[in-house]
């Protein structure tokens, strides 16, 4: 699932700096959409081609598995370099995704984390979401501009102080299946070296973060959004 699909509007655009980060911080956002029925879609910016472990192959297998188990419509990768992010051409073809899918909200990595790739993308996701809507800007192909209805932000590695907690208990084993689903991220084997992501308290961070913001809204677990605007909660199912 790497090639742009025909023009259709879909409920929510997921951008991410690397195949596993919207798994992450919106997995149980976009497996409950998926499950009322509506269309949410993927783009990775980059193929995670420098990571530590695993290969290309190997990651790009685990993505369409995880996009499988969460329902994903259809997951893009714009093959941007890895720790290569930024430039108008990049932005560029970022807001042509987002004017051919025409989403209500389009999601990004939150940009305060301690992966410079993070911040990057999610800077850059906010100029293409403007980009989308400018009608006289050429994007490089004939899609109508397009304004998102909201842009928010999901947390990866940190957590600062959500706008909205959404609840994914439903979907939350669907969610932890997606992120195991990256076995050489998440599952250190022999012969590869320590990674943050693959210690046992980093999906155990995940976890306790999800069950905590669950507990806040009664809930078991949810998911946090950030916005830098007064969040409407009508798109929520």
């Amino acid at each position: 699932m790497t090639s742009l699909k025909k023009a259709s509007p879909v409920a929510i655009l997921a951008f991410g700096a690397h195949p596993d980060d919207v798994e992450i911080g919106a997995g149980g956002i976009l497996a409950k959409h998926a499950k009322a029925g509506r269309q949410a879609v993927i783009c990775d910016l980059t193929e995670a081609e420098l990571s530590s472990n695993g290969t290309v192959e190997t990651r790009r297998e685990e993505a369409r598995r995880a996009a499988e188990i969460l329902g994903i419509a259809d997951r893009i990768n714009l093959g941007f370099p890895d720790r290569g992010l930024g430039g108008r051409e990049q932005i560029r073809q970022m807001a042509r995704v987002i004017r051919r899918l025409r989403p209500r909200v389009v999601l990004a990595p939150y940009p305060r984390d301690r992966h410079p790739d993070h911040v990057a993308a999610g800077q850059m996701v906010k100029e293409a979401v403007f980009d989308a809507g400018i009608r006289k800007l050429d994007v490089g192909e004939d899609a109508p501009a397009h304004r998102v209805e909201r842009l928010y932000y999901y947390f990866i590695n940190d957590a600062d102080r959500p706008h909205l907690l959404i609840d994914i208990s439903e979907v939350y084993e669907q969610k932890e299946a997606a992120l195991l689903a990256y076995r050489s991220q998440f599952l250190r084997k022999e012969g590869e070296v320590d990674t943050p992501l693959n210690q046992p308290r980093y999906l155990e961070m995940v976890k306790g973060r999800a069950r905590l913001w669950g507990q806040q809204i009664g809930a078991d677990y949810a998911e946090g959004l950030a916005s830098e605007y007064p969040p409407s909660v009508g798109w929520l199912v």
